[in-house]
């Protein structure tokens, strides 16, 4: 994962089988609730709602990685 200042890179290992947008959501939904429990309230949403999802299948996972670390 890499974490930039306005958006964050994970890197999800997921079954086909499984809904990505409800994984997503659900990543998003505990971190904002994490981060509200811990730094409090905030005066407007800490995610949009847009998400960008894509698989990996043209290319290694060593490439996709690069790329992430590359974000910094």
């Amino acid at each position: 994962m890499q974490v930039m200042p306005d958006h964050v890179h994970p890197l999800l290992d997921v079954s086909p089988k499984e809904d990505i947008m409800h994984i997503t959501d659900m990543i998003k939904g505990h971190a904002s609730f994490m981060l509200g429990k811990e730094f409090g309230v905030f005066r407007k949403p800490l995610w949009a709602p847009s998400k960008f999802v894509s698989s990996v299948g043209a290319v290694t996972l060593d490439v996709v990685k690069r790329y992430i670390e590359g974000q910094k």
